[in-house]
């Protein structure tokens, strides 16, 4: 037998703390046999989201156009299965200064229709309408370049059918007898857990991608705000007055709404002027010197009003 390469196979690591609470004495234990031949586990965060640099494999994985746009939206814009699947094409403004007067950068518009041919909803009811073509209202989600690049590699590779697809869903299956037929969310599950097995993944749902895109809300620097929830550059009118500007600061009309005035600091315990055991006038029971809140009365008088009112 060769005693170097049983040397190189025969390595040792720290425990875990699931190692050790999976031993017996595993208190005790201060080292684990480990093969290096065997396949490196997958390091995540949180089991239910996506270890780092998953997008990048997945895309490397996928072949059709509309398999990394399915990929690339909720990456970027953490959108729900629901609401990827749901989505008409009148619903993107892909473009600066769309009609709808709502969002000047490019957006999308989700609009729950309980009446798609796939039984895809989205999540949010929030009421839309559609004006001349152009759909106003709904949830809108601002959109990043990547978004936009793999909406139009879609269009114009030759994959979607402009001439046979009349429901005008975003989403159509490319293959089978229901060809062109409007894309359900149980199928893009199940390409997204085809696709996670070849690229070391496991089974990706479609979920885990809106938990890496909101858990990256609080970890990302200063400036770099995910796309889709940076703050929306829209103006619109109130019916009675000039249009209001979302990116000019506006005043805190919570301040007038408040059922309690500001009071300021807290104030220091009162105390009372030391007298005689035998001398009970009202002088003795006054609060003696110190800050007081304004417009606040002493707590003893609070008392007193209290048993009157039950008397």
């Amino acid at each position: 037998m060769n005693g170097e390469l049983g040397k190189k196979l025969d390595p040792s690591r720290l425990p875990t703390r699931a190692d050790r609470h999976r031993a017996f004495l595993g208190h005790v234990k201060n080292s684990l046999p480990t093969n290096p031949l065997a396949p490196t586990r997958v390091r995540r965060r949180h089991p239910k989201m996506l270890p780092d640099g998953a997008r990048d494999k997945l895309l490397a994985v996928v072949n059709a156009a509309r398999d990394r746009l399915v990929v690339t939206w909720p990456a970027d814009g953490g959108l729900r299965i629901g609401e990827l699947c749901g989505l008409h094409l009148v619903d993107l403004h892909l473009r600066e200064n769309t009609a709808c007067g709502e969002c000047r950068a490019p957006h999308v518009h989700l609009c729950h229709r309980p009446g798609n041919p796939n039984r895809a909803e989205t999540k949010t009811k929030l009421p839309w309408r559609i004006d001349g073509g152009t759909v106003t209202g709904g949830l809108i989600k601002q959109v990043s370049p990547a978004v936009v690049h793999t909406y139009f590699d879609y269009l114009t590779c030759g994959e979607y059918p402009r001439e046979t697809a009349g429901h005008g869903m975003l989403l159509v299956q490319l293959h089978g007898k229901n060809s062109g037929q409007s894309w359900a969310p149980v199928g893009t599950r199940r390409m997204l857990g085809r696709a996670g097995k070849p690229a070391g993944l496991g089974i990706v749902k479609p979920h885990a991608f809106r938990r890496n895109f909101t858990s990256a809300v609080p970890t990302s620097p200063a400036g770099k705000m995910p796309t889709a929830l940076q703050k929306s550059p829209k103006t619109f009118s109130s019916g009675s007055g000039p249009p209001l500007d979302f990116d000019s600061p506006q005043p805190d009309h919570r301040r007038s709404t408040r059922r309690h005035r500001d009071l300021g600091p807290p104030a220091a315990a009162s105390r009372t002027v030391p007298r005689s055991p035998g001398d009970r006038t009202a002088s003795s029971l006054a609060p003696g010197p110190g800050p007081a809140h304004p417009g606040r009365r002493p707590a003893r008088n609070w008392l007193r009003a209290g048993t009157r009112h039950r008397a």
